[in-house]
């Protein structure tokens, strides 16, 4: 019998919720011996709505985007040392544009088996709905999806693993 999981993808976003997800995510690893990889998508799409809208000017823009791609790399480099002290080996996968389409594009690109993405965060209005882009990715992808919660329980998990 096949393995059912083979590979994961962790969803990093910069909040705590997408670090808890990683930490997860390395410890579903560890168990199943799927392949982990670890998507930071920079969006540009806000980006280039808040341009139209003159509220930033196009050198603002490309200056924005130049430290969003340096948070990316921090990010996914925090989540690697994350990965390598557990001896799990992590793929880093930086992309850029909406946030849903790059996740949704990647899963079907690289046939991930389960997307782990952080507690969804809550609801205000039918239009937060609308622009929430983890909730959007997870209804997109053809995949299966794992909404991590309880954050110290996963951060005991993570840590008994030797």
């Amino acid at each position: 019998m096949s393995k059912p999981i083979k590979k994961i993808m962790v969803y990093i976003d910069g909040t705590e919720e997408s670090i808890t997800a990683a930490q997860y995510a390395i410890c579903l690893a560890v168990f199943s011996g799927a392949e982990l990889i670890a998507h930071y998508v920079i969006n540009t799409r806000a980006m280039d709505d808040l341009l139209k809208a003159r509220i930033f000017l196009q050198d603002e823009q490309l200056e924005y985007e130049h430290d969003m791609e340096a948070d990316a790399e921090r990010y996914l480099n925090y989540v690697n040392e994350l990965a390598v002290a557990k001896g799990v080996t992590i793929t880093k996968k930086l992309s850029s544009g909406s946030v849903n389409k790059e996740i949704s594009d990647s899963v079907k690109q690289m046939q991930i088996d389960l997307l782990v993405i952080g507690e969804l965060s809550r609801i205000r209005s039918r239009r937060d709905e609308f622009y929430d882009e983890s909730e959007r990715a997870m209804r997109l992808v053809s995949c299966s999806v794992l909404i991590v919660k309880d954050p110290d329980r996963v951060w005991e998990m993570y840590e008994s693993l030797t």
